[in-house]
């Protein structure tokens, strides 16, 4: 009697694994860079209808090129996210104007981030200084993202970037903003684990969606990641029993399943979903979103939905 219970218990968590895994991809976003977005043929082919589609405003390219990649997501059905880099902004006149244009071609959410320009082009250093400028709340956004690093930050500790997500909470809180967390691309569960469960009450009911790359060579992993500044993190991860394969190629597979073993052991985490860096080309992410989803059709649409007033 006691092995069959103990089969069955087994058997409920492989069920429950199974469950939250599903509901993980079910959520995942994706980043796309506008040239992706404006070339490539069958977009909905890719991505079902109401897939929350990350558009970064690259240093050297142009806001117009985000818009008009913006412009092509809301038509095929998708929701597109632009990034709005605060550090890129020349002016407070030249940030109004960009969020004016979002509202009106109906981009309704955005992701606020300081922008890997060393160089501020004007007056907003960091994220903080848009929230303060009192911008956003001259404008109907449906929600606001911002970002989080859990493998670390080069210019700020652990301590000040949790202190900055508490204050960007309360400025939801006080606006009634929905607002959520997407964080920086990781190889590493056992920092993302630990630093969600750093974070406390700090953020309590915001959502928080984990970033890590999609299927791709190693090398160019390692290559996108020295840029991104998580290059310790990747070496981390080479240095692994087993990580022979990973010469050959990089799947999320075991980070997925890593996190999904988390939620089951903590049923009260914020952790709501994952955003996939696609480092190895935009169809080929897809491919993995769609080989893990199962049937999704019509639970789309619902990423980001987490209000906190």
């Amino acid at each position: 009697m006691k092995l069959a219970s103990e089969k069955q218990v087994v058997s409920r968590r492989d069920a429950e694994a199974a469950a939250r895994l599903r509901a993980l991809v079910r959520s995942a976003s994706i980043e796309a860079t506008p040239r992706q977005i404006l070339t490539v043929e069958h977009l909905p082919d890719l991505m079902p209808a109401g897939t929350c589609v990350y558009v970064p405003f690259l240093p050297k390219g142009r806001f117009g090129d985000t818009l008009e990649a913006c412009q092509r997501l809301i038509d095929v059905g998708m929701q597109p996210i632009p990034h709005v880099p605060a550090r890129m902004a020349e002016s407070r006149g030249q940030m109004r104007d960009w969020l004016a244009r979002m509202t009106e071609s109906g981009v309704d959410r955005l992701l606020l981030i300081a922008g890997d320009s060393d160089a501020i082009a004007g007056p907003f250093p960091d994220t903080l200084a848009v929230l303060e400028s009192g911008l956003l709340a001259e404008f109907r956004f449906h929600g606001i993202g911002v970002a989080a690093h859990p493998d670390g930050h080069p210019m700020a500790d652990r301590a000040t970037l949790i202190q900055a997500l508490g204050i960007k909470r309360e400025y939801a809180r006080t606006t009634s903003t929905r607002l959520w967390v997407v964080t920086q691309f990781s190889f590493d569960p056992n920092a993302v684990i630990d630093w969600l469960q750093s974070l406390g009450t700090i953020l309590e009911e915001v959502p928080v969606y984990i970033g890590m790359a999609g299927p791709t060579r190693v090398k160019t992993l390692m290559a996108y990641a020295a840029q991104c500044g998580v290059g310790a993190s990747a070496r981390l991860m080479l240095r692994r029993p087993g990580s022979a394969r990973l010469l050959r190629a990089w799947t999320p597979d075991a980070m997925v399943r890593a996190l999904v073993r988390y939620c089951l052991d903590n049923p009260d985490t914020l952790l709501r979903g994952i955003h996939l860096f696609p480092f190895g080309g935009l169809r080929q992410s897809a491919q993995w979103i769609q080989e893990h989803n199962g049937s999704v059709e019509g639970q789309r649409g619902q990423f980001h939905e987490s209000s906190v007033q």
